[in-house]
C-alpha cells in the first residue's frame, strides 16, 4: 500500500496516557486522520518485562500498518524506550516511526545547555535509561536528575486527578531531594500532562514543565510538511479508537478530549 498525504496516523500506548499526545496531534493537525490503539488489556506498561512489551508494540504496529498508517507514533515513553528500534525495523519502510523521547531530547539540547533538569516517569522508562543515555550524548552539560514515579500513572488511570489524593502523591514525589535545583522538569510519561497543572502549581512558575506530547506534536507537523504528507483540508477526518478491552475511564476520556461520543472498537491481540 502506497502511503499518500490521505493516509492516517497511528498511535498507541497502553491506556489513556498516549490521548494526551492523540489530542495535541488533533490540535495542531486538525485534517489528520488518527487511528489510535489502546492496549488497555495490559496496562500500565511501566511495570511489564522489557520482552512483553516489546511483543505488544510490535503486534500493535502490525494493526496499524494494515490499517494504511504513514506514521505510527508510538505514544507511551515505556514503549518508546523498550521498543523503539524493534518497531521501527518491523514498519520498514511502509511507514515513519516516531517515539517521543527523541523530540524531547532535542528540545531539551536547544533550551537547557548547561542546566538541571529533572525526569519523571514509569520504572520501566528510568531502568532502561534511555533518557539518560541520549541526554548524555548530547555532549551539552545537562544535570539529568531521573526518577521513577510509579504511583502516577494508576491513580490517573483511576481516575484520581485534581483532589486531595493526587496532589499529596504528586507532592511526595517533587519534593524528593533528587529533583530539587532543577530549572525545568521532563514529564517521561504520556500520562503525566494529565497533571500538568497540579505539577505547574507545585513549582508555581519557578520551573519550566515540559509536555512531550506537545513537542511530539509539533516534530510530526514538521516531517509532514517537509516530506509532503500533510492532510489537505476536507470534510473534518473520522478518528478510529481501538482497544484490547473496554474500560469506562478509556471512553469517558476519550470523549474529553475529542469532545464528541466516540465508537471503540475492540480488538483482541491475541485470541
Amino acid at each position: 500500500m502506497s502511503l499518500t498525504s490521505k493516509s492516517p496516523i497511528g498511535l498507541f500506548d497502553s491506556g489513556v496516557g498516549g490521548l494526551t499526545v492523540a489530542h495535541a496531534v488533533n490540535k495542531l493537525l486538525p485534517d489528520e486522520k488518527l487511528i489510535y490503539f489502546g492496549d488497555t488489556a495490559h496496562l500500565p506498561y511501566g511495570d511489564k518485562s522489557l520482552a512483553a512489551i516489546q511483543a505488544y508494540s510490535v503486534k500493535i504496529t502490525d494493526v496499524l500498518l494494515q490499517a494504511g498508517c504513514k506514521v505510527i507514533l508510538i505514544a507511551c515513553n515505556t514503549a518508546s524506550a523498550a521498543a523503539f528500534e524493534l518497531v521501527r525495523e518491523y514498519a520498514g519502510s511502509r511507514a515513519r516511526v516516531f517515539n517521543v523521547i527523541d523530540p524531547v531530547v532535542d528540545y531539551a539540547r536547544e533550551h537547557f545547555a548547561q542546566k538541571r533538569i529533572g525526569l519523571i516517569a514509569t520504572k520501566q522508562t528510568i531502568a532502561s535509561q534511555t533518557y539518560q543515555r541520549k541526554v548524555e550524548a548530547l555532549g551539552e552539560g545537562i544535570d539529568l536528575r531521573a526518577m521513577a514515579t510509579p504511583l502516577l500513572v494508576p491513580m490517573i488511570e483511576e481516575g484520581f486527578l485534581h483532589n486531595k489524593i493526587s496532589r499529596q502523591i504528586i507532592d511526595t514525589y517533587l519534593s524528593e531531594e533528587m529533583l530539587q535545583g532543577i530549572e525545568a522538569i521532563i514529564l517521561g510519561c504520556t500520562h503525566y500532562p494529565l497533571i500538568k497543572k497540579e505539577i505547574s502549581e507545585y513549582y508555581q512558575g519557578n520551573v519550566a514543565v515540559l509536555d512531550s506530547s506537545e513537542i511530539v506534536a509539533r516534530a510530526l507537523r514538521g516531517y509532514l510538511e517537509y516530506n509532503n504528507l500533510l492532510a489537505q483540508p476536507t470534510q473534518p477526518p473520522a478518528h478510529r479508537f481501538m482497544v484490547s478491552d473496554y474500560t469506562d475511564n478509556f471512553e469517558h476520556s476519550t470523549k474529553l478530549f475529542f469532545g464528541t461520543e466516540v465508537q471503540l472498537e475492540k480488538y483482541k491481540l491475541w485470541e
